[in-house]
């Protein structure tokens, strides 16, 4: 059993997996055996990627790319081989969002988030399924959401993204499985990173932010989630126990999706 969930001279490649849910991520695949790649949008946040991951003892290689680039992620796909090995894992990670109302959002603003949510995890899996098929095995693991399944205000255009995402897991499923590439998601809940920080700031009157309060309200759990609790997800859809696993949509998500939250 232990066997099934090791993963040993793997390759695993992380988008955006400097901070945040990817860096939660890549430490577990990493604990499990892999051996860690990661990209970011910039030299600063690589290099910050770097030395966190140093710091924890992990030794990542970090590389500069916009993965909406299909040069750049063909590129860097190919100094990963050269420098690693071919791609065992793909976690399409990276991802941006926009909170604008609908109607005051401009197409360009709404294509951008597009891009970078859903043409990037197409553009990233097409640069390292073929070498998959070759090696005869492979896992990539879409981060979607839980605005896979659900709308909200602002987020017309992520929650597009997410949307599409979900199924171009299912496709990759359908076209590439027959090759034992398994492709799943993960959907996240409310997760506490940097960048939600400021959701879950003590008010100056020493209440707690207003959406802080309703994420815990709808969330079972209680609470936000930890970055790190997406690991074990992860190291499950990326090793053997999960052969046969492949298109499902895993929520960690505290609940939230099997909640209709508490009467009035």
């Amino acid at each position: 059993m232990k066997n099934l969930f090791s993963l040993e001279n793997k390759i695993a490649l992380v988008t955006g997996g400097s901070s945040g849910i990817g860096y939660g991520i890549a430490k577990a695949l990493a604990h499990a055996g892999a051996k860690i790649a990661f990209c970011d949008i910039s030299k600063d946040t690589v290099e910050k990627g770097v030395k966190a991951y140093k710091e924890d003892g992990i030794d990542a290689k970090g590389y500069v790319c916009d993965v909406t680039d299909e040069k750049m992620v063909t590129d860097m796909v190919s100094c990963i081989e050269n420098e690693l090995g071919i791609v065992d894992i793909l976690v399409n990670n990276a991802g941006i969002i926009k909170r604008i109302p609908m109607t005051d959002m401009s197409a360009e603003d709404f294509r951008k988030v597009i891009d970078v949510d859903l043409n990037a995890p197409f553009i990233v899996s097409k640069a390292v399924i073929p070498h998959m098929i070759e090696k005869g095995h492979g896992k990539i693991i879409n981060i979607c959401s839980m605005m896979s399944e659900l709308g909200r205000e602002t987020v017309s255009a992520y929650a597009s993204a997410k949307g599409g995402l979900k199924m171009l897991t299912r496709n990759i499923c359908a076209e590439y499985g027959q090759y034992n590439i398994q492709c799943n998601g993960i959907g996240p809940g409310y997760i506490a990173t940097p960048i939600t920080e400021p959701l879950r700031e003590i008010q100056p009157d020493g209440s707690r932010h207003p959406f802080d309060q309703f994420i815990c309200s709808r969330t079972p759990a209680g609470r936000w989630l930890d970055p790190d609790e997406l690991g074990a997800p992860a190291v499950f859809l990326a090793s053997d126990a999960s052969n046969a696993v492949n298109g499902h949509i895993l929520y960690v998500d505290g609940g939230i999706l099997a909640y209709i939250g508490k009467q009035p």
